[in-house]
């Protein structure tokens, strides 16, 4: 005899699936860390960290923003000392929080690319950090920094943004923090990688990459600003028809460790420079060579290389590779924390 079958309501059969559906999806947690810059200059008053947010529509639906005010200051106003504390800070944080889908950073427009490229070095993680700015204040017409805060923090949640080092966030682009720069002084697209391009942009529906750097960075990093207690004074000089080379005396003169010469094509000084960076190199100051044009590398050129002789060869000058004159500023700085040494911070040209 068959036993008869049972039929189960639709209802209960359907209940698991219901119950199942109506789990909430946790969204990921992205920490703001606002150091001040335009984003948040309103006039009569800067934005705080919680009022940036405020002001991002629809944030909710992407991520579980948290906030946290370093500074709010005008990116001029932002020190190299203070470059090392937010390292340190984004570091601990990343440390304390493995649950943390990423960090977005704020940075006045004016030196975002310094303080995106020093990041680049001294994070140690492969988790997204995004540094991200306005090129309008609140208030005034056309104001792009909720519409750019979005876009970070929906770039830091990304997990197609993992292991791509520090990201900049701009006008729907993403760009490595390696090749940024700002390139015009008013315009909302003032932001751009040179003759490499873009890695990515934020569209309505996601986060779409075309590539990525296969320089070293973040977690790749020899540079640990936990035992760094203060960066060498390292400054920039530009070359000119007639620049005199009395000033790069003067800069090592008045304590700079080194000099880094924004020379003219692919690494040409006058003739008084070249005096001047010879002296300068025989009392132990590093010279770095970068390029003004903003595009091509500055390498050795061909017979310019060390020469069999019994006297030891003289100390000589880096080659800046493509970096720009104050990315290449910012690499010297951390070189010079570790080593005096031209071929090693040669290497370290080459590798970052």
């Amino acid at each position: 005899m068959r036993t008869p079958r049972i039929a189960l309501p639709l209802c209960l059969v359907l209940l698991p699936l219901a119950v199942e559906a109506a789990q909430p999806v946790e969204l990921p947690a992205v920490r703001l860390i606002a150091t001040g810059g335009t984003i948040s200059s309103r006039p009569g008053g800067r934005l705080t960290a919680a009022e940036l947010v405020a002001l991002v529509p629809a944030l909710d639906r992407h991520v579980r923003a948290e906030t946290e005010q370093f500074s709010n200051l005008p990116s001029s106003e932002l020190t190299v000392t203070a470059w090392l504390a937010l390292a340190r800070r984004v570091n601990r944080l990343l440390d304390e929080r493995p649950a943390l889908s990423g960090i977005v950073v704020t940075s006045g427009t004016d030196t975002l690319e310094e303080v995106a490229y020093f990041l680049h070095l001294t994070v140690r993680h492969t988790r997204p950090v995004v540094v991200v700015g306005a090129m309008r204040p609140p208030g005034t017409l056309g104001y792009d920094g909720a519409a750019n805060l979005l876009h970070a923090f929906r770039v830091a949640a990304a997990p197609a943004s993992v292991g791509r080092g520090v990201l900049v966030v701009l006008n729907a682009e993403i760009h490595s923090a390696r090749d940024v720069t700002k390139a015009n002084a008013q315009g909302l697209d003032a932001f751009g990688s040179r003759e490499y391009g873009r890695l990515g942009v934020v569209g309505h529906d996601r986060v779409l990459y075309y590539g990525r750097t296969d320089r070293r960075h973040t977690w790749r990093s020899e540079f640990d600003v936990s035992a760094i207690d203060r960066l060498p004074r390292v400054d920039v000089l530009l070359a000119y028809q007639g620049a005199p080379g009395d000033l790069i005396v003067a800069a090592a003169a008045r304590g700079a460790a080194g000099v880094v010469v924004a020379a003219s094509g692919a690494g040409s000084m006058s003739p008084s420079q070249l005096d001047a960076t010879r002296l300068v190199l025989r009392r132990g100051v590093a010279v770095v060579v970068a390029s003004r044009t903003g595009g091509g590398r500055v390498v050795p050129r061909p017979g310019t290389g060390p020469r069999k002789r019994r006297l030891p060869a003289p100390p000589r000058r880096v080659m800046g590779e493509d970096l720009s004159p104050v990315k290449a500023r910012v690499l010297l700085m951390l070189a010079l924390t570790h080593t005096r040494e031209q071929a090693e911070i040669q290497r370290m040209f080459q590798e970052y």
